[in-house]
């Protein structure tokens, strides 16, 4: 039998591991956001496994990115219908 190779869902695991000392020493009232990153992550995880990047961390900050500016929309909509009214 051969070798196999983690999933990016254990891969991202072990990054949350690698994270947890930066996590720890942050304010509490920024672990939560710290928190949600990764859930950001977590949520793209078969788009990050089927990209199979050499770099695991890669996807992670897609992932953050493309969360963070679909919310940029969402609150942006929001200010041109407050605008309208």
């Amino acid at each position: 039998m051969g070798r196999t190779n983690p999933t990016y869902r254990d891969q991202l695991g072990a990054i949350e591991d690698e994270w947890s000392a930066f996590r720890r020493t942050l304010r509490r009232r920024d672990r939560s956001r710290f928190d949600h990153l990764f859930v950001y992550a977590r949520d793209h995880a078969d788009a990050a496994g089927n990209l199979n990047h050499s770099d695991p961390l890669a996807p992670v900050w897609m992932a953050i990115a493309l969360e963070q500016e679909r919310r940029i929309a969402e609150l942006e909509s929001q200010v041109e219908s407050l605008a309208d009214a």
